[in-house]
């Protein structure tokens, strides 16, 4: 039976910012389900089974966590995908690895994003409604080699933005989450799981819209840099 407990759904439950966030909002009362390719749930935690380069997934990730815990107040979307390419070559990235990482960067994000919007919809007034998608700085800068990457992630970095202000009215909150080095650099593969726990916490308990990109610096929480 669905939960009177908040409720939140992690969708690409990793053992870094995924099971950080498991953690950081199983502390404040929240069920958690994560859903991911692999089950890397603990005891306490629902696993749906996911493939996020595959649009439907997401969609029967939402009907499974609605069926056994309760529409989910908070959405993490913390899946990603990249196929490296020589540097001097960035058109060499093969048409299906393509279309496979921009469903994974991209269109299963729309997707999760719609699910959590009508969700929202039917919750009270007093729940958090906060969809967070875990994000760089490649919606900034281009760095050759990951080219799919860097278009999955503007696109992405697009969608969050126009929502966030389409619905800020109706009380959702949409945020592309991007930890930073202190001068406002990428952190690239030193990504703190705890830290961005941390402040998606933070953001969730936000009564209004914050500036839609977060990024935000460990130990510092959100902090604004001019564009890369």
């Amino acid at each position: 039976m669905p939960s009177i407990s908040p409720v939140i759904l992690i969708l690409g439950a990793g053992p870094n910012i995924g099971q950080s966030c498991a953690r950081a909002f199983a502390a404040k009362g929240y069920r958690v389900a994560v859903a991911s390719r692999n089950n890397t749930a603990t005891a306490d935690q629902l696993h749906i089974q996911s493939d996020f380069s595959k649009h439907y997934s997401v969609i029967d990730a939402f009907a499974t966590i609605k069926r056994e815990l309760g529409t989910p107040s908070v959405v993490v979307y913390n899946a990603a995908a990249v196929t490296f390419t020589p540097p001097k070559d960035p058109l060499s990235t093969p048409l299906e690895s393509f279309i496979n990482n921009l469903n994974i960067n991209t269109t299963s994000a729309f997707v999760a994003a719609q699910q959590a919007a009508l969700g929202f919809a039917e919750l009270p007034e007093t729940a958090s409604k906060t969809f967070l998608y875990t994000c760089n700085i490649l919606n900034e800068i281009i760095i050759p080699p990951m080219l799919d990457a860097g278009v999955g992630k503007s696109g992405a970095a697009h969608m969050i933005r126009s929502a966030s202000e389409a619905y800020k009215e109706k009380g959702f909150k949409l945020y592309y989450c991007d930890e930073r080095k202190a001068d406002g650099g990428a952190v690239y593969g030193a990504i703190d799981g705890d830290a961005s726990a941390k402040h998606y916490v933070e953001l969730s308990e936000g009564k209004t819209q914050r500036p839609w990109q977060q990024t935000f610096v460990k130990g510092a929480r959100y902090k604004a840099f001019p564009s890369a």
